[in-house]
């Protein structure tokens, strides 16, 4: 007679893991801030060990960069135009930093790598150059135009955030794309890729 018991081990299944970490990695972040939140508080939070959280991130940092990815997904790069794609990344870029608990996690993590090489490294290579590269594909520009292009965009939004609390309104956005676009949408020429 065959057995009815599951072939799947006990426990939650790992794929399920991720999800309900992620999840409550931007809720801790949320409700407490980024200093404040844990990996002890998001492993509680999530209803998982701590030694769980550690294993598939050996610090709050990666957590935080993984949590990103997945909350930023890939660059929906729209438009027949250099200018449609650089403000629909732009607006893509304020919508996700303006979910709740994004924003937070990106600035605390950003904050976290200005004394911590390693983690810089881990937000340049895993959370950076995918959207860099894409980006470059995209446009066709050297990889100095487009890091410059990200860190304008980037480094707006999350100053605002920083100074605020709140992400950047639609009325702003609106004006950073208007200020932003028309400097990079126009061809660097030979003089200014590198």
């Amino acid at each position: 007679m065959a057995s009815t018991a599951s072939a799947r081990p006990p426990g939650r299944p790992r794929a399920g893991v991720n999800t309900v970490v992620f999840a409550a990695t931007l809720s801790t972040v949320r409700e407490l801030g980024y200093a404040r939140a844990t990996v002890e508080r998001i492993a509680a939070v999530a209803g998982v060990a701590k030694s769980t959280v550690y294993r598939r991130w050996p610090s709050k940092g990666e957590l935080i960069v993984d949590c990103l990815l997945d909350a930023f997904g890939p660059v929906p790069l729209e438009g027949a135009s250099r200018a449609e794609l650089m403000s629909s990344s732009i607006r893509w870029a304020a919508a996700k930093i303006g979910e709740p608990g994004v924003g937070d996690a990106f600035a605390g993590v950003f904050s976290d790598a200005v004394s911590d090489p390693a983690l810089r490294e881990i937000l340049s290579t895993r959370l950076q150059d995918p959207y860099r590269i894409a980006l470059q594909d995209a446009l066709g520009e050297p990889e100095a135009r487009v890091l410059f292009f990200i860190d304008v965009v980037v480094g707006a939004l999350l100053h605002r955030m920083g100074m605020t609390g709140e992400p950047m309104v639609d009325a702003d956005v609106d004006s950073l794309v208007e200020m932003v676009v028309p400097h990079f949408a126009d061809d660097p020429g030979p003089t200014q890729a590198s």
